[in-house]
């Protein structure tokens, strides 16, 4: 079964930086689409950010396109998300989550996804 856990959240500036983890256990990541969602109190969950493992494609949201970079270690079975330049508007809990093969298709669509972590909480404010 596989097990997803995220970490990296903390308090931050506007304009400051986090990166967050998406730690993987009890199977590879081979095979593998990540994405990364967000949910903001009162909001529906939002598709941010996949990367296919197989291909290593990159996909990302509007709203974060050019400030997001997600990345995987394969050897350490993990997907980061570099946030930089994060705004107010950022705040939201994080989650990572796993679909079959790849991105493409509908891809920020949450119940594509099967697997999910639990979250990591990033609050952007002065």
């Amino acid at each position: 079964q596989l097990r997803l856990v995220e970490s990296g959240g903390a308090l931050v500036q506007p304009g400051g930086s986090l990166r967050l983890s998406c730690a993987a256990s009890g199977r590879t990541l081979d095979n593998s689409a990540i994405g990364w969602f967000r949910q903001a109190p009162g909001k529906e969950r939002e598709g941010i950010s996949c990367i296919s493992i197989n291909d290593g494609n990159t996909y990302y949201a509007d709203s974060v396109k050019g400030r997001f970079t997600i990345s995987a270690d394969n050897a350490k079975n993990t997907v980061y998300l570099q946030m930089n330049s994060l705004k107010s508007e950022d705040t939201s809990v994080y989650y990572c989550a796993t679909r079959p093969y790849y991105c493409s298709g509908y891809v920020w669509l949450p119940r594509l996804y099967d697997n999910w972590g639990q979250g990591t909480q990033v609050t952007v404010s002065s």
